[in-house]
């Protein structure tokens, strides 16, 4: 079973972002999205979890047409984003943000799963979200991809603007993820990073795909040329 998109054309009102994109995230792989800045990385993953709607082309799940689907139903299908920024309620306390993550009944074993991921979170539950650090609100919006048990996750670069330590400690929750069989999507900003957990590798380019394939038949001089938006 594979999340894959079919020759998808997406933007926003007359402004056309994705011209015709082709994609396969194949159920278990880790795939990395890579592109310069206003390549359309935001706007694919945006498409594929629901939040944008696609003017051409097909979106499916294991051969399932989702392309008219809304992202909660999506959801429903084992599709999780965790989109760019912190996605938590910063006004709720950590407790309340991951019993609305758990669908609103937070069971031990969900909470257990969350503490196991990111251990400061067990320091944290009673306290408002909006008052830890950064790094520690993105750790909780991250957290939903483990206790939802996902089987698609959608990453929009979750490591920005974070410490390199941090950085660190995202980067192995997400190779847990992995583990589990989870598939993921990244867009990352540490290239080297995504490249190095990357079962196939993507590269987008004002909206098109100028690569597709596994990370070794990529070489440095090449990626950064296309990455950097020089090719």
């Amino acid at each position: 079973m594979s999340l894959v998109l079919h020759d998808v054309h997406a933007g926003y009102g007359a402004t056309e972002v994705l011209r015709g994109v082709d994609l396969t995230v194949p159920a278990g792989r880790v795939v990395a999205l890579l592109g310069p800045n206003g390549a359309g990385k935001t706007t694919l993953l945006r498409t594929c979890a629901g939040t944008l709607t696609p003017t051409a082309g097909r979106i499916t799940i294991g051969g399932r047409d989702i392309t008219a689907a809304p992202p909660h139903k999506r959801s429903r299908l084992g599709l999780c984003h965790v989109s760019e920024g912190r996605a938590v309620f910063p006004g709720l306390t950590v407790r309340e943000n991951l019993r609305l993550m758990a669908g609103g009944r937070l069971t031990p074993e969900a909470l257990d799963g969350a503490v196991q991921a990111f251990p400061v979170l067990g320091n944290r539950l009673d306290q408002v979200a909006g008052t830890m650090s950064g790094g520690e609100q993105q750790m909780l919006a991250l957290v939903r991809a483990y206790i939802t048990d996902p089987s698609y996750v959608l990453l929009d670069e979750v490591s920005m603007g974070l410490a390199p330590i941090v950085v660190d400690q995202i980067f192995e929750f997400l190779r847990t993820l992995a583990a589990r069989g989870t598939a993921l999507l990244v867009v990352e900003q540490y290239v080297a990073k995504a490249m190095g957990m990357a079962d196939l590798v993507y590269l987008l380019n004002r909206g098109n795909v100028d690569f597709a394939g596994e990370p070794g038949e990529l070489d440095a001089d090449e990626l950064a040329a296309r990455y950097l938006g020089a090719a």
